[in-house]
């Protein structure tokens, strides 16, 4: 599949997906969430692709919705153009495989919900991470202001949002918006190290505690301990299960197969 505004490679078992709009600093316009939407489906169905690290091409990551193109919608219009994109983000936090967000540069309003959409973020030094939508006018449309007070807290978010204030990437670490920081120039090599040592263990197993952990935050706890009991036991009835428990006890390393 070709794109105007992605980049999509493999490493391995290794899925990298880049936002390619680097003179608009990877801006996020309509058909850029339409490209990822399909990109997303891609993945799904790819089963050779085990994990899938999303990063921006050039000095940003993705700077923001595009303005230029939200300036003149009207209240049908902008209600649309963020309903497209909180579908493809939800779409893209419920892939079936873990992704990670390799945060490079801006990661500002339309950027930093999409990491946030990531499970685990990595980010380089001179990362920026921001909800500035209050100083243009209006609200974080893609969920922002959902995700954010799930993974910082209700006080520290409400703060960031309310204040547009843009966050370095020792904050953005210290209030838990990011799982590590790493040098500029290491940040692929980590996420594809990260992603490789993902990609190494059981893969339906690793799918499953996704399922439990995503949905299990979103309900009571004995509704989420009866989630995870039900995917703990499917994963007796795998191929994977009997091999990693062989080759344990056969202290050696496991051959695993994805069925």
């Amino acid at each position: 599949m070709e794109f105007q505004n992605l980049i999509f490679e493999k490493k391995g078992s290794i899925g990298i997906l880049s936002i390619n709009r680097p003179k608009a600093l990877n801006a996020l316009n309509s058909q850029t969430l339409d490209e990822l939407d399909l990109a997303v489906d891609m993945v799904q169905e790819d089963n050779d692709v085990h994990v899938l690290i999303v990063t921006g091409a050039g000095r940003a990551f993705v700077a923001g919705a595009d303005i230029a193109e939200m300036k003149e919608l009207n209240a049908i219009e902008g209600k649309a153009f963020g309903d497209k994109g909180m579908k493809v983000f939800r779409k893209l936090e419920l892939l079936e495989k873990p992704v990670i967000a390799a945060v490079n540069g801006f990661a500002l309003g339309g950027g930093c919900e999409l990491c946030m959409s990531a499970d685990i973020r990595i980010a380089s030094e001179d990362a920026l991470f921001g909800q500035p939508e209050v100083g243009l006018g209006i609200t974080p449309g893609f969920s922002g202001t959902q995700r954010l007070p799930r993974i910082v807290g209700e006080g520290i978010a409400k703060e960031l949002i309310f204040t547009a204030r843009n966050i370095k990437a020792e904050e953005a670490l210290r209030i838990g918006l990011v799982n590590r920081v790493v040098a500029t120039e290491e940040l692929m090599n980590e996420a594809i190290k990260m992603a490789e040592k993902i990609a190494s263990n059981a893969q339906l197993a690793v799918r499953f505690s996704k399922e439990a952990i995503n949905r299990g935050l979103q309900t009571d706890i004995d509704t989420a301990i009866s989630i995870e009991r039900d995917l703990f036991g499917l994963c007796f009835a795998t191929e994977d299960q009997k091999e990693g428990m062989t080759a344990f006890l056969e202290k050696r390393r496991a051959d695993y197969k994805l069925k």
